[in-house]
């Protein structure tokens, strides 16, 4: 029976580095429970009346609650591995008295203790196979640390590239460039660095899931609302006499497309064309979706 409850807590760990792994290191981020949590604190906020505040505080939060659901399954996990064998398996300091606690307080303890790798000594394993476990969790405790630092570091550099692709595209709408200043080399390489910069959007939609719960500020670095008029000038692009230009507003067509597909799939579930994919992501933003602007007359 014994063993069977350390296997319990032991599998608590499991599952919590599976959902690290996935949420942090897996290519594709498929996290299981730090989504849930996400999802479920970004659907809140979007209900609570003073909707634009509380949207804005849900990434940083959902983060900090996602780690926090990671700590404490850990320290959780292995204390049900140390309790059954507590205290007939450890040793205690001399005129401690831990020894006294009920053995779950004790194991919480020891748990608490060995991840943040603080190594007080006054609850130590005596057992062969525990001491080879306990400095395990020590592990893990550093590995959880390094993680969450990490996570920090990449997720805002993503958020730093999709708002200058929407600010990008607010400056455009704004400049109103006519079909013939796009029917040009320039228009060409504009297009087309718009289009490298939808990838790097999508490439991060797709690796760092949960950037698309921070909310961008002011409408001008807002993707949501900016998003529509990439797609009129590749429209516009598409009808140009160069052949680059042309190819150019076909690459940034395509990635649009590709955008959408991933909007869609991992968190709008329309099933719609990418226009109407495009809409709903504005509107789960909080932003109105608009026809822009289209470019100045020739």
């Amino acid at each position: 029976m014994k063993w069977l409850v350390s296997v319990v807590g032991a599998g608590l760990v499991m599952v919590t580095l599976r959902d690290l792994f996935h949420t942090l290191w897996h290519p594709t981020r498929h996290g299981g429970l730090s989504r849930l949590v996400m999802t479920a604190l970004w659907r809140l906020a979007k209900r609570l009346r003073s909707r634009g505040r509380v949207v804005g505080l849900v990434g940083p939060l959902a983060m900090v609650t996602v780690v926090g659901m990671w700590a404490f399954t850990v320290v959780l996990g292995w204390a049900i591995v140390y309790w059954p064998h507590m205290p007939g398996a450890f040793t205690f300091s001399p005129g401690s008295k831990a020894a006294r606690e009920p053995a779950v307080l004790d194991s919480l303890y020891l748990s608490l203790v060995t991840v943040a790798t603080l190594g007080l000594g006054d609850i130590a394993p005596d057992e062969g196979w525990l001491r080879l476990v306990s400095p395990l969790e020590a592990l893990v405790g550093f590995a959880l640390l390094t993680a969450t630092v990490s996570w920090v570091l990449e997720i805002y550099p993503a958020l730093t590239r999709r708002r200058v692709l929407a600010i990008r595209l607010a400056l455009l709408r704004d400049a109103r460039p006519t079909e013939r200043q796009l029917d040009c080399t320039a228009g060409a390489l504009l297009l087309d660095s718009l289009a490298t910069d939808v990838v790097r959007v999508r490439i991060d939609f797709t690796q760092y899931a949960e950037a698309y719960y921070f909310h961008d500020g002011e409408e001008h670095s807002s993707l949501a609302a900016m998003i529509g008029h990439a797609a009129v000038l590749a429209r516009h692009g598409r009808s140009a006499r160069l052949p680059e230009v042309r190819l150019a507003a076909d690459l940034l067509s395509g990635a649009l497309d590709d955008l959408a597909t991933v909007l869609d799939e991992r968190f709008l579930h329309t099933g719609g064309t990418p226009s109407e994919v495009f809409a709903a992501y504005a509107a789960d933003h909080g932003r109105p979706f608009t026809p822009p602007r289209p470019p100045g007359p020739r």
